[in-house]
């Protein structure tokens, strides 16, 4: 059969691999000028900058992780970010760490006794937004501190008008651990995301072509192929027709430092509402320090409205826009020529192992 897929990511990229163990003859289409989607990296001063923000792979997948593991070795990396609230630093997730520098505090008990104190004023109270879950949650020093001005920055909005469930629960921890995540495997690729697309894409059955938009021949890609894997918005596939989804987008600004070590962690959090971007990445820690020893790569990530036109990075998952969504999937499921997928194709916030799961199985319940 003869496949597009709209958007070379993870999705796409994961699915044209399957479809060529099988024969298809695939075509990519990517509207930018690489390949590899909001994971793309590039070397710089021999260290692998992350495009578009701080991409760790993590999972408690096997079969994602063996999967992966074919076309990249991956490094030790574990996720350990630090919060900066007006030049105080916080490790992350909260952990025993985060609580003896906010309170002084030594024991587990201690800790626990602190915040089952501050949550004593939503007692007995159902959360009606953002605000009151998390003081609901883990009390008000670290609401006020590390919570607040990161959420209104990521959002847009006043943690009072947000709804409670962006945050049903938060990750707590009575030891002093910085790793992040619970995952069973965590790591980054040794020389970027990007190969792992290429290697994925590298078959004479694959064509790629870069700086092509669907929409400029919708309905001739409709016509021409017998199969559409389609990553991009949901809602622009139909024209918007029942209206707009809503997205929140970013911005980056990176800058090459002439030093070696700029911040001494990969990832810095900014969480008060003064500091207008909301954390600061620098690429070289990923991989342990390797490239440049005299220069570094930083970039300070800034949340964005978005409009249409815009880049999309988030879905905003509100019960307004998955209403929405749920019209459009039901045009979707009448597609039988077309798979929508991925982040904007199914307007759900994925993880990259859950992306490249989502494709494996859309691919076999196609095949």
């Amino acid at each position: 059969m003869k496949i597009l897929i709209v958007g070379s990511g993870l999705y796409g990229a994961v699915f044209a691999h399957e479809a060529t163990k099988r024969g298809h003859q695939v075509t990519v289409i990517e509207k930018r000028n690489h390949i590899a989607g909001n994971i793309y990296t590039e070397e710089i001063d021999g260290i692998q900058v992350h495009k578009y923000g701080a991409h760790i792979f993590h999972t408690s997948n096997k079969k994602v992780w063996d999967y992966i593991q074919q076309f990249a070795e991956f490094n030790r990396y574990t996720n350990s970010p630090v919060a900066n609230y007006k030049g105080h630093m916080y490790n992350l997730p909260f952990n025993m760490n985060t609580f003896s520098e906010m309170w002084g505090v030594r024991t587990p008990q201690e800790a626990m006794d602190k915040i089952n104190e501050q949550r004593k004023e939503i007692a007995g109270k159902e959360p009606q937004n953002l605000e009151e879950q998390a003081i609901s949650l883990i009390g008000r020093d670290i609401y006020e501190k590390l919570i607040k001005g990161y959420t209104e920055k990521q959002w847009g909005r006043k943690a009072t008008d947000l709804p409670p469930f962006i945050i049903k629960r938060l990750p707590v921890r009575l030891t002093y651990d910085n790793n992040y995540f619970n995952d069973d495997y965590q790591g980054i690729p040794k020389g970027g995301y990007t190969q792992i697309v290429e290697k994925m894409l590298d078959n004479p059955n694959i064509t790629v072509k870069l700086n092509t938009d669907f929409f400029d021949k919708k309905d001739e890609y409709l016509k021409s192929f017998d199969k559409i894997v389609y990553t991009g918005p949901i809602d622009q596939f139909f024209d918007y027709k029942l209206g707009h989804l809503e997205y929140r987008s970013l911005r980056f600004e990176t800058e090459e430092k002439n030093v070696g070590n700029y911040q001494g962690n990969a990832v810095i959090n900014y969480t008060e509402a003064e500091i207008p971007y909301t954390r600061i990445i620098e690429h070289k820690h990923f991989e342990f320090g390797k490239g440049d020893e005299d220069k570094t790569i930083i970039t300070r990530e800034y949340p964005a409205e978005w409009k249409p036109g815009d880049e999309p990075y988030y879905p905003v998952n509100d019960d307004k826009n998955n209403e929405l969504y749920a019209e459009y999937k039901d045009l979707a499921d009448k597609e039988d020529k077309v798979i929508f997928g991925g982040r904007l194709g199914q307007y759900k916030y994925y993880n990259m192992d859950q992306v490249i799961a989502a494709s494996l199985e859309a691919f076999r319940k196609w095949k």
